[in-house]
């Protein structure tokens, strides 16, 4: 297996296309990440062109060889108050690469970047049901507490979110 290659995304067509794909295939599986199935492309576009062209995130990839395989965003744009903060969102690895590390190189790189970016706090949450909380977990992120019905799943059917919490840089 090649490496895992983590970088900055930037909004280009091919890169694009490879997002738009990866959130309709997470969604599309059951992934908890803000859509409901059928998630339509367009949908899917427009989603990634705002998050890439949005001032206080960074939108990470991984690549093996020439293949996009994973994504995590961290949100930097905090408020005023809590400029040692920073949100880890949008988590996603291709089905066929889970297990493979993808989604641990993104959170060791996102972590690394938040440390460079002067953030001593990360956020997230994630789904109760089919999160990725053992993920988390097993990265040093500390569970807070779970709000009950918080978002429908993409089939139907309300899930609870799991907010976890982890102190970094210092």
């Amino acid at each position: 297996m090649a490496a895992i290659e983590i970088r900055a995304l930037h909004d280009e067509p091919a890169v694009r296309a490879a997002l738009r794909d990866m959130l309709i295939e997470t969604v599309a599986q059951g992934g908890s990440v803000s859509f409901m199935h059928p998630l339509a492309a367009e949908d899917a576009d427009a989603f990634w062109a705002a998050a890439l062209a949005a001032a206080g995130r960074v939108v990470l990839g991984a690549w093996q060889a020439e293949a996009l395989v994973g994504t995590v965003t961290l949100m930097l744009d905090c408020p005023p108050n809590q400029p040692h903060r920073a949100e880890i969102a949008k988590m996603m690895t291709l089905a066929r690469y889970r297990g493979r590390g993808v989604a641990t190189a993104l959170m060791q790189a996102a972590e690394a970047l938040a440390v460079a970016r002067g953030r001593t706090l990360l956020v997230l949450d994630t789904a109760t049901e089919g999160g990725a909380s053992g993920l988390y977990e097993r990265l040093g992120f500390v569970f807070a507490g779970e709000i009950p019905g918080y978002a429908l799943k993409p089939h139907g059917g309300l899930t609870g979110t799991r907010i976890y919490w982890k102190r970094v840089g210092g």
